[in-house]
C-alpha cells in the first residue's frame, strides 16, 4: 500500500472528549495510519469544555493571530496544539473566544444546538485549512469526520481548488450517527457564497437540514465513509448513485479495519 499524507478533520477525538464512537476512532485511526507509515495532521475545535491545563495544551504563536471574517464580523484564529503520549501524536486544536470559550461542545445543558454553530463550523474549516497553508504542508487525502466539519469540501472545491497546496487532494468524508435535529442557519448559504463561492446548487442550503447539507458536500467529495451501523442509509445510497467510492461499515473490532481506511485511500488515486 501506498504511503500518504493525510490531513484529519475532526468534531471530536477523546481523550479531549467522552468516549464515543466517532470520538475514540478519530483517535485509533490517526495513530494506526501514523503506524503504517503515514504522514499525518489532525484537527479539532478547542471547545471550552477541554481542560487545557489537564491535557496539557499550548498555543503555536507562529500559527495563531490571523483573523477570519465571518458574516462580516472579524473572530481571531488562536491555534493550540496538545500531544497524546500513548499514541505518540499531536493534535492541533482550532480557538476563538467569540466561539469556543463555551462550556459545552455543541449544545447547551438542556440539549439544545447552538443558534451560531453554522458560523461555528465555518471558523473550524477556514481555520484548519488556513493553518495548514501556513504549515506549507501539502496533504495527498483530507479526511473530514462528523458534520462540524463537513463544510470543509466545499471550501477546498471552490475557494481553495487554485492553491497547489490543496489543487490536487482527495476528499473523504466519514457518516456517523450524529444529525442535529434543528436545522442551521437559513443564512447559512449566504455566508457561504459572501466566502467567494458561487454555485447554484446552493440553493439546497436554502433549507440546511442534515440531510440536505450533506447531499450538498456529496457533489464535492471522492469517497464516503460508514463510521457507525446507524449511518443515513438514504445518504449512503445517494453517494453510491453518484459513483462515490463507498467503503461500507465494519466494526472496529475485525480483522484488518485499519488497513481496509489504507486500501480505500489508495483507490481515490
Amino acid at each position: 500500500m501506498a504511503k500518504h499524507k493525510i490531513l484529519y478533520i475532526c468534531q471530536e477525538i477523546t481523550p479531549y472528549l467522552p468516549e464515543s464512537e466517532e470520538s475514540l476512532l478519530c483517535r485509533q485511526l490517526s495513530q494506526a495510519m501514523q503506524e503504517q507509515g503515514n504522514e499525518i495532521r489532525t484537527f479539532m475545535p478547542r471547545y471550552g469544555c477541554i481542560n487545557e491545563r489537564r491535557n496539557q495544551l499550548h498555543e503555536v504563536i507562529r500559527l495563531s493571530g490571523m483573523n477570519l471574517i465571518i458574516d462580516d464580523n472579524d473572530h481571531q484564529l488562536i491555534i493550540k496544539v496538545a500531544s497524546i503520549p500513548a499514541a505518540r501524536i499531536q493534535i492541533y486544536f482550532i480557538d476563538n473566544d467569540d466561539f469556543f470559550s463555551r462550556k459545552a461542545v455543541l449544545t447547551d445543558a438542556e440539549g439544545v444546538e447552538f443558534a451560531d454553530n453554522d458560523e461555528r463550523m465555518v471558523f473550524f474549516a477556514r481555520g484548519v485549512l488556513e493553518t495548514v497553508k501556513k504549515l506549507r504542508w501539502t496533504p495527498d487525502v483530507v479526511h473530514c469526520h462528523g458534520w462540524f466539519s463537513s463544510i470543509a469540501p466545499i471550501y477546498l472545491r471552490k475557494v481553495f481548488d487554485d492553491d497547489p497546496i490543496f489543487h490536487d487532494v482527495k476528499i473523504v468524508t466519514s457518516l456517523y450517527d450524529d444529525r442535529y435535529t434543528t436545522p442551521l442557519q437559513p443564512s447559512l448559504r449566504e455566508k457561504i457564497e459572501s466566502e467567494g463561492v458561487k454555485d447554484e446548487n446552493l440553493s439546497i442550503l436554502d433549507n440546511p437540514s442534515y440531510e440536505n447539507l450533506y447531499r450538498y458536500v456529496m457533489t464535492h467529495i471522492d469517497g464516503v465513509i460508514a463510521g457507525s451501523a446507524a449511518v443515513d442509509s438514504a445518504l449512503l445510497d445517494e453517494a453510491r448513485a453518484a459513483g462515490k467510492h463507498v467503503l461500507e461499515y465494519q466494526s472496529p473490532d475485525e480483522e484488518g479495519f485499519y488497513e481496509n481506511y489504507n486500501r480505500f485511500y489508495d483507490e481515490l488515486f
